[in-house]
């Protein structure tokens, strides 16, 4: 069976008070919009359509997979939001309508929804659920195991709106019949617009049945239309995520303070301390420790790291390395195996290899560093000449003493040492070691001679 969807996305959304539309609002690190867009993919669905409007060009550039786009340059309601895409509706399959705002919509939702509409032979199908408070929604009328009726909150009579079970603006329909009823909607209405809920009527006065599917996920029919909403959705999702990585093997200690965005993947036997944030596109491997407060982004880390408290961006790590804590790894940043990345260390565009250590306070830019190299505390890669940004070489097992700088572009070779406190400007040959600094002078008796010894002693 062809399966199409139809995915509304042309609203403003006054309640949001944004500048931006609210299907652009974010829920645990990716629009509304796209979690939808995601859940129409895993049913296999042939095709796409969203109906854009409000900023219709910059929603159109956050599309993250291929999908249809069709312009509704009035809103004149959700039927006149779905004949926007009568092109794209074909005679045969069945067509999801869903709303744009609704991201904790789940495949396993809507293919039960299309199974309910196959089994009844139902020319449409309407997803409800029943909420404690129903106030707002539509109320579902039904005539047995069909739908008699969707009454909306203000016109329904004392008798409806003691009926909870609601409806959630997403449908089922058979094509076919979709495209039959969408020119004979009327906006006979105060508002002047044309509703989609009349679309069942009409498919009903043809004489065929429109079905109602009841889930009890009352959580995966939830809107945004307010911040307060966003952040509602936004708690029901990270528990989603925290509870199926937690199945998948991984021990999150508070789930309550952890925040992990949907496209994180973590393998078994990892531990997440409180506080954490992992976003993007980030990988973390088996029987990693992720401590408190760690913030990472797009990045990649293998089996066995220690991640002590600190920040990693669009980077990688090799196992059985330790970052941290207080260490912040920028970009383009890569760590080998063995590696210590200690407190206060920052690395950005950066090669660090297998078992070497930058223990605490030092920076490394633009840096391209061997094996078993030591870096001392507050050594300084000085990379950037006020114009242009040079590189560094520190070859296997080299030792920089702290408190250096090494002035970019430069080589340091294998097993060459470079004496505390030095300025290098020049390249190091293998197995020497650089001392530049000026020779020590003690000037005996200055200071009394200067007047400047300790008051008491005058």
């Amino acid at each position: 069976m062809k399966i199409k969807s139809i995915i509304l996305a042309a609203g403003e959304g006054k309640r949001m008070k944004s500048r931006k539309p609210k299907v652009l609002h974010e829920v645990c690190g990716q629009t509304m919009l796209n979690h939808v867009i995601d859940a129409m993919y895993s049913l296999d669905a042939a095709e796409c359509i969203v109906v854009i409007g409000h900023k219709g060009g910059e929603v159109k550039q956050t599309l993250s997979k291929e999908v249809k786009t069709v312009l509704q340059e009035e809103q004149l309601g959700t039927g006149h939001a779905v004949m926007m895409a009568d092109e794209y509706i074909d005679e045969e399959g069945v067509v999801l309508v869903v709303c744009g705002d609704g991201p904790l919509i789940t495949p396993n939702t809507l293919r039960k929804l299309i199974e309910c509409h196959e089994k009844g032979q139902y020319c449409a199908t309407v997803l409800t659920t029943e909420l404690e408070n129903p106030t707002g929604y539509g109320r579902i009328v039904r005539l047995g195991s069909q739908l008699k009726k969707i009454v909306e909150e203000k016109d329904s009579s004392d008798e409806e709106k003691e009926i909870k079970e609601v409806n959630s603006g997403i449908y089922c329909f058979d094509s076919q019949y979709l495209k039959k009823a969408l020119p004979l909607i009327k906006n006979t209405n105060a508002q002047k617009e044309y509703y989609l809920t009349d679309v069942l009527s009409i498919i009903r006065n043809f004489g065929e049945k429109i079905g109602v599917y009841k889930t009890s996920e009352y959580n995966d029919i939830m809107a945004v239309n307010s911040r307060v909403q966003l952040a509602e959705v936004e708690a029901i999702m990270r528990n989603r995520i925290n509870v199926m990585h937690m199945e998948n093997g991984v021990t999150i200690i508070n789930p309550d303070s952890t925040y992990i965005e949907k496209q994180v993947k973590i393998e078994q036997d990892t531990i997440i301390y409180p506080g954490v944030t992992l976003k993007g596109n980030t990988i973390i491997g088996k029987g990693c420790i992720i401590e408190n407060n760690s913030k990472i982004v797009d990045s990649e880390i293998a089996d066995s790291v220690t991640i002590k408290s600190s920040t990693i961006i669009e980077s990688t790590i090799d196992s059985y390395s330790n970052i941290g804590p207080y260490a912040y790894l920028r970009p383009n940043s890569h760590i080998g195996k063995h590696v210590k990345i200690g407190d206060f260390v920052e690395v950005k565009n950066s090669t660090i290899g297998d078992s070497s250590k930058a223990s605490h306070l030092a920076y490394v830019g633009d840096a391209e560093i061997g094996k078993n190299v030591n870096i001392g505390c507050g050594v300084v890669f000085v990379n950037y000449d006020g114009k242009t940004k040079h590189k560094t070489i520190v070859e296997d097992d080299a030792f920089i003493g702290s408190n250096s700088n090494l002035i970019a572009p430069i080589v340091i070779r294998k097993n060459a040492y470079i004496a505390c406190g030095s300025t290098i400007t020049r390249e190091v040959p293998e197995e020497a070691l650089a001392v530049a600094r000026s020779r020590q002078m003690n000037k005996e008796g200055w200071v009394r001679r200067k007047g400047l010894q300790n008051k008491e002693e005058k």
